[in-house]
């Protein structure tokens, strides 16, 4: 009678579990279906001026028809059109589109194509900390929106759904799971990622990743593709709760504004804890702190740890960036804080991160970068500058791609026919090139070794490595 007693209880135990755990659905069409009119396809276009040689700065002009004019028109600067292609999604009747920030940056001209039919399209308002951007479509046009989910009710092994453009394969469809939470991959500032082994490819970026209700849980913006191999089941989506907030800054100011604390911070170790008499590893160790920042007014100092944050437990580092940039700015909130070994507590009105010397510096510095020097590279006959950050964004290499960018190719270079414009260069003579200076060095000591032909490998547009043999004059 016990054993029985047993059985009976093992199969009301499993038939709950069963009951509440969620059915594997059959088919996607009809989510496909509804949804796929709210998805939307972005292509951009944008002007990169180059300039041809070490005559860019000649001081003088030619009248018309002189032989001077005919011998320098070649050399004055030029222009030319880069693209790129992304996904988005509809998220008002009226047409603001969501995207990737990294999508639509530096965008000469942006069109949404929306089914069958293109427009023009606008930024609104873009964040390149979180890697966000608002867009409205120019038409007076009504669309079919879609609504965010909550994320933070989205559980590891719980179904989703990407919709997408992936190498302007437009309307693509790729189911998965979602495979962790609270991913950090170093991209961004504020990261707290929704990993997924739905398949994202280029292209992808920027397009919904949905819940069966059809509702948008994440931005889909990153994959992990070693080898320029496409998908292997690793993407990241910025959760819908975080994004939701800056997508609602952007569209009533068209900027962020977030909250601004003024310190420099660091994880706190095991030995730090114990050093200090801390029960556990936690909390966010302040290791500087900036003069005149709400910090510095309400009395923070180097070496405190920020255990607590306007009632928000701070369990790891970097947690705080997160509720800080997610409060209010201008609000009064309590900090704990364990200082000399004891618990004390602080009061702190936040100030904004936008509004700081620090932010516009960073700012600057940022724009001034975008000036992206050019070589060149006498032996090969061609201009190359650095690969740089942007690039492996907009192209969506590898994060850790080093290599130098092909710019012009002369008429007379042993490369003319061999390499494209924008082509990388990673390799020479199986040497890895990081800069433009190591390409240098690598062909003149192909030279110096009177060697008469060099082994390039290099990334393509279509992002297909390869190797190509250059005989040397």
């Amino acid at each position: 009678m016990k054993i029985l007693v047993k059985i009976i209880a093992v199969f009301f135990i499993l038939n709950s579990t069963l009951v509440n755990a969620k059915p594997i659905p059959g088919s996607f069409a009809d989510l496909a279906e509804k949804l796929m009119p709210s998805v939307v396809n972005i292509s951009t276009t944008q002007t990169i001026k180059t300039r041809s040689n070490q005559f860019d700065q000649f001081p003088f002009q030619f009248p018309p028809g002189s032989p001077f004019e005919e011998m320098f028109k070649n050399r004055r600067p030029t222009e030319r059109k880069a693209s790129a292609l992304g996904s988005g999604f509809i998220i008002k009747e009226n047409g603001i589109v969501i995207t990737n920030n990294h999508v639509i940056d530096n965008a000469d001209d942006i069109l949404i194509r929306v089914n069958s039919k293109e427009y023009k399209a606008k930024v609104i308002g873009s964040d390149p900390y979180m890697d966000i951007a608002v867009l409205k479509i120019q038409t007076n046009d009504k669309f079919v929106p879609v609504e965010f989910g909550d994320s933070d009710k989205a559980r590891v092994g719980d179904w989703v759904v990407a919709i997408g453009n992936p190498f302007g394969l437009g309307g693509t469809v790729t189911s998965g799971i979602v495979s962790a939470r609270n991913r950090d991959i170093g991209m961004t500032r504020y990261e707290d990622f929704i990993q997924t082994d739905a398949s994202i490819n280029q292209g992808n970026s920027g397009g919904p990743l949905f819940n069966l209700k059809g509702e948008v849980v994440g931005i889909n913006t990153a994959i992990i593709s070693p080898g320029q191999s496409g998908s292997i089941g690793i993407g990241f989506a910025i959760p819908a709760n975080a994004a939701s907030k800056v997508i609602d800054q952007l569209i009533t100011y068209g900027e962020t504004r977030r909250g601004y604390l003024g310190v420099n911070i660091q994880d706190v170790t095991k030995e730090i804890a114990n050093a200090v008499n801390l029960k556990k590893a936690e909390g966010a160790l302040v290791a500087s702190v900036f003069d005149k920042s709400p910090a510095d007014k309400s009395g923070i100092e180097a070496g405190d740890i920020i255990l607590e944050f306007d009632g928000k437990k701070i369990d790891v580092m970097k947690t705080l960036p997160k509720v800080v940039a997610n409060t209010q700015v201008g609000k009064t909130v309590k900090l704990k804080i364990w200082r000399n070994k004891k618990l004390i507590s602080k009061n702190l009105t936040l100030g904004r991160l936008e509004s700081t010397d620090e932010y516009k510096a960073k700012k600057s510095k940022t724009k001034k970068s975008k000036e992206k020097k050019k070589v060149k590279i006498e032996k090969l006959d061609i201009v190359v500058r650095d690969l740089d950050s942007q690039d492996i964004s907009l192209r969506k290499l590898e994060k850790l791609t080093k290599g130098v960018v092909v710019l012009e190719i002369n008429k007379n270079s042993p490369l003319n026919g061999l390499v494209n414009i924008n082509d990388i260069i990673i390799e020479a003579q199986k040497t890895s090139i990081k800069k433009s200076s190591d390409l240098i060095s690598v062909i003149n000591r192909v030279t110096k070794n009177r060697e008469k032909s060099l082994l390039l490998s290099i990334i393509n547009n279509d992002n297909r490595k390869r190797y190509i043999g250059v005989k040397l004059n």
